[in-house]
Formats: structure tokens, C-alpha cells, sequence
């Protein structure tokens, strides 16, 4: 894929008859009107972006996108490197949390190699290497244009074969010790905020070690000196390939008319990168956590999508998603039984007009 390409992608538009369907489908059935809250407004979208009024989610996956990232050499995380190929190997004996999780919903776990830093690719893990991690963005740009272009098309490529396979609801996951430092930095780039407003302490970091961990990213902002607007550079420079994949996934969703449930953090910046790359795709994502790094509540209102669940979740791996397919196949057995009614003798509620 070259930058020309990524530009000239398009997107399918949600459906909007369909959208109205849905609604009216919802509005038919014995219960108060809007009764299951934003649940009724999810399952609309849902159906405006497959086309389908039946809202078809029973086939479900989790992308994840494990690699490494060279800020990791400044000591911003609690553990190295060697832990990103570890909890991969986990993933691929499908023993990992998100996997644990996936499994009690019948969703498939499709861990993926974007850039591990190592050799080989852990068994039972999809090898899309791009490289070996990324550089040290204190010291140089963390990718090239074309390492982030190659992420972007490798998760826009994945979600174009699961489709293929059947899947028709995906959750975006990731795994790659210090993402909360690139996900931090490009979100404090893409919102032009104080670093310190919108960055935490990952998987465990001290008050000393937080506040290391701000520092780094300021001296980076004061390096590159970005623009809010400059979405790509910002990405090449201080971003992951984690985020890059990721920030395919969401587009690729966009192109192929799946919802894509977004996790939390490094999927919210992966979000709002595919948003201002490919204007439409946030249409196509729903949210299904807030999570407890301060970045997520900021970047999901600049997104103007909702989280349903406020648990103070920080598990990563997709766990958070995984939770809100549990929450979506609960309220299909209500929206799917269609219960009207008509059917228990009941007179319907009636949708008034507000003046």
C-alpha cells in the first residue's frame, strides 16, 4: 500500500432504511420503548453497517495485534520486552486472558505478529511481521512510512479474510509491552493536550516511574514539534505497530461494512488515527469500555462514541471487548425472540413527537 492508496480508500455508508428498520423492529416489542437503553441504539447502527435487519453478530473474532516497541530501552514500563513474545505464546495456546474470555462466548482469539521483536513467531500466532519492533522515537521516527503503511495494510487485509471466513463482528485487541507510552504520545499529538492530562500508568508503573514516563513523551513532543493535523507523521514518528494494524482493522471494517468493538486505549488511538486518515470509519466502531488510562475517556469523546461498561478496566489483550460481545449476544436473545405485544395481549406503547 502506498500513502496515494491509503487516501483514496473508500468506505460504505451505514444503511440508513436499515437503521430505521431496526428501530421499529425494537419499537414492536413487549417492552417500554428504549427500555434497553443504548443497547437498542448499538443494535441500529449495527444493522445500518451490515445492511442486514436481522443484526447478524453470531459468528464473532478478536484481532490482536502483538509487537514491540524500542521506547521500552527508557525504562517507561515495568517489564521487557520478552514479555510481549511470552503473553503472544500464550495467545497461540489459546491460554491467555482474552483467550479464557473468548471462549465463554464462542468468539475465535486471531492473534497476529506485527512485529514482535524476535525471531520467530510464536505457534498458533498469524505471522504478518512487518519488522522486529519499532525504534527507539526519542532517538529516530519509531516506523518508516511504508513499516506504518505495511501495518495498516496487514489489518485492513486481516479483517478482509475473516470476513471471507464467516465473521461478522470484530473486537479489536492488542499486546506489546510499553503501548501505553506510544499510545499516550500520539494521542497527546492528535488532541494537542498536556501529556501529563491524558497519560497513565500502564501495567503498574510507580508515581516515579509515571512521571518518567511523561517526561519521555514531552521530550519526543519537544523533538518533533508536531501538528495536530499531521496524523501519518505522527503515527510514523511516535506511534506502534500494535497501533498501526489496529488503525487497519478499524478502516477495514469501514471497507467491508463489519462493526468493529473497540477495546480500550491503544484501540481508541488506533480509532481516531483510522478517523482522520479515512474520514467515516468511527460510523462503523462501537466502544465497549472505558478504560482506566485517562487517554480513553478523552479520544472516545473525540470520536463521539459511548462506552457501555465503566469497570476500570486495564487487562488489554481485547478482554474489554470480549466482555461487551457477552453484553451484545444477551440482548440478541431479546431483539431475535421478537416477543410483541400483540403476542401477550398487550397494548403497545406508542413513540411521541416532542414539540
Amino acid at each position: 500500500m502506498t500513502n496515494q492508496q491509503l487516501k483514496q480508500i473508500k468506505i460504505r455508508k451505514p444503511d440508513e432504511n436499515i437503521r430505521k428498520k431496526v428501530q421499529e423492529n425494537w419499537d414492536s416489542l413487549a417492552k417500554p420503548l428504549d427500555g434497553l437503553g443504548i443497547f437498542e441504539k448499538i443494535f441500529t447502527q449495527i444493522g445500518a453497517v451490515t445492511g442486514d435487519e436481522s443484526v447478524p453478530i453470531q459468528k464473532k473474532a478478536v484481532i490482536v495485534m502483538c509487537a514491540d516497541n524500542g521506547i521500552v530501552e527508557e525504562g517507561i514500563s515495568q517489564s521487557g520486552q520478552e514479555v510481549t513474545y511470552q503473553v503472544a505464546e500464550s495467545m497461540g495456546k489459546r491460554k491467555s486472558s482474552v483467550c479464557l474470555m473468548a471462549a465463554q462466548v464462542n468468539a475465535e482469539v486471531i492473534p497476529i505478529d506485527i512485529g514482535i521483536a524476535a525471531e520467530k513467531t510464536p505457534e498458533g500466532v498469524w505471522n504478518k511481521k512487518v519488522c522486529p519492533g519499532t525504534k527507539n522515537f526519542l532517538k529516530q521516527p519509531a516506523m518508516t512510512e511504508q513499516e506504518a503503511l505495511a501495518a495498516i495494510e496487514a489489518g485492513i487485509k486481516s479483517v478482509k479474510k475473516c470476513k471471507e471466513d464467516g465473521v461478522m463482528l470484530f473486537a479489536t485487541g492488542e499486546m506489546g509491552i510499553g503501548n501505553t507510552t506510544t499510545s499516550s504520545a500520539v494521542a497527546a499529538a492528535l488532541l494537542d493536550c498536556g501529556t501529563a492530562d491524558i497519560t497513565g500508568k500502564g501495567a503498574g508503573l510507580s508515581d516515579e516511574g509515571l512521571q518518567h514516563k511523561i517526561e519521555v513523551i514531552n521530550a519526543a513532543r519537544e523533538k518533533y514539534q508536531f501538528d495536530s493535523k499531521e496524523t501519518f507523521r505522527i503515527l510514523c514518528s511516535v506511534g506502534g505497530l500494535d497501533i498501526a494494524g489496529l488503525c487497519g482493522v478499524c478502516i477495514g471494517g469501514a471497507v467491508y461494512g463489519v462493526p468493529v468493538v473497540l477495546d480500550g486505549v491503544i484501540s481508541a488511538v488506533s480509532a481516531l488515527v483510522a478517523e482522520r486518515l479515512v474520514p467515516g470509519v468511527k460510523d462503523f466502531l462501537i466502544a465497549s469500555h472505558k478504560s482506566r488510562e485517562p487517554a480513553a475517556a478523552l479520544i472516545l469523546q473525540e470520536l463521539g462514541v459511548h462506552p457501555v461498561i465503566d469497570g476500570a478496566l486495564a487487562l488489554g489483550e481485547g478482554t474489554g471487548a470480549v466482555l461487551m460481545f457477552g453484553l451484545l449476544d444477551t440482548v440478541h436473545a431479546v431483539y431475535d425472540n421478537r416477543t410483541t405485544f400483540s403476542d401477550i395481549r398487550v397494548e403497545a406503547y406508542r413513540r411521541f413527537t416532542e414539540t
